[in-house]
């Protein structure tokens, strides 16, 4: 098995972005809010500031640890967007047989009438995301990727249609667009 002997990635920080390391937790700060992580896991990855820029070093490492260390690095950097400009998601309502009714309630979305069902499907929305129902489209927002794609995924987990033939129940809430906020 073939081991690469030293990798090392700079991330730049941008000028309106804080970033504070202290035993691979890394905060990052900026206009839309502060995002918290733990890297403590990645026992190979050396996380530190330099020079205005976040540096990851790891050495001698194998696939696994490649992999690590680049997705890492990914983290970082969607943390760094995410402070900056935000993530957006969009979903369309999708429905043929019987119209549907979409709110947002608390911290979940109500899904009513969803195939004619009495009882509406729920869908939960993770901390820090907004959720807004415009017409038929559903816009998930925040600043983590992660609870954003998440929520997202749960909108669309709570309308799939078991037992039916998906050719002709094609009903659902399903992700259109995803990426970077304007």
């Amino acid at each position: 098995m073939a081991r690469t002997v030293y990798l090392r990635q700079e991330i730049p920080i941008p000028e309106n972005v804080r970033i504070e390391i202290v035993n691979k937790k890394i905060k990052v700060s900026g206009p839309k809010g502060d995002i918290e992580r733990d890297f403590s896991f990645a026992y190979n990855v050396l996380i530190k500031l330099e020079n205005g820029k976040v540096v990851l070093e790891t050495f001698f490492a194998n696939r696994k640890q490649k992999a690590v260390f680049y997705a890492i690095a990914s983290h970082i950097e969607n943390m760094i967007i995410g402070v900056i400009k935000g993530w957006r998601y969009k979903l369309k309502i999708v429905s043929t047989h019987f119209p549907v009714t979409v709110k947002v309630s608390g911290n979940e979305v109500l899904i009513e009438n969803f195939l004619g069902e009495k009882a509406p499907r729920r869908a939960k929305i993770l901390e820090g995301v907004k959720v807004k129902v415009e017409g038929k489209d559903i816009i998930v927002e925040g600043i983590d990727i992660e609870k954003v794609a998440q929520t997202a995924a749960n909108i669309e987990k709570a309308t799939r249609i078991r037992d039916k033939d998906r050719r002709v129940f094609v009903d659902g809430i399903y992700i259109y667009e995803s990426g970077e906020a304007e």
